[in-house]
């Protein structure tokens, strides 16, 4: 069976899946986010087999997410780092961890996100960048932008609330 492409939809979601929807990309960007750059060190702390991390590593480069940049000429060797997409990366990561912490951690928290000043954990939520206001249902819904085809706008007509975003 053949996958479907998901680069190729209009769904934003679709096309950022397309990129970092494998588990070990998003883990791979975790790591990168945090530090980790070599290939060993990934292969290493994420116990991946050396083929699957090349191949994900190479489709992050390739994605705009991580640079390769050389840090030895013999044997030649890269380290990956990731790029201003790939730190915008971030605060997907920090939603996943806190709806992880919420929804499949039964025994407790094992990472949480700190105030690093006061060190107090603190709940993430996504906000209006403009109001500061959580954006949750029913105050924000999704809408058609201006690119949106017939279909989307259809989808979203009189404000209705859809379940997808595609």
């Amino acid at each position: 069976m053949q996958r479907k492409n998901f680069g190729r939809m209009a769904c934003p979601i679709a096309r950022s899946l397309a990129r970092v929807g494998e588990w070990w990309s998003m883990l791979i960007l975790r790591d990168a986010l945090h530090g980790v750059r070599r290939f060993d060190e990934f292969e290493r702390g994420l116990g991946i087999a050396p083929n699957m991390l090349a191949r994900r590593l190479n489709a992050l480069v390739a994605a705009g997410l991580l640079e390769r940049r050389r840090y030895s000429e013999r044997p030649p060797r890269y380290e990956y780092v990731p790029t201003a997409r790939g730190r915008d990366f971030h605060p997907v990561l920090v939603s996943l961890l806190a709806f992880g912490n919420k929804h499949f951690a039964p025994e407790g928290a094992s990472v949480l996100v700190v105030d690093t000043r006061s060190g107090a954990p603190v709940d993430p939520i996504l906000v209006d960048r403009d109001t500061g206001r959580p954006i949750k249902e029913p105050d924000y819904a999704f809408a058609p932008g201006p690119a949106a085809s017939d279909h989307v706008r259809r989808r979203y007509a009189g404000g209705k609330r859809a379940r997808s975003p595609d």
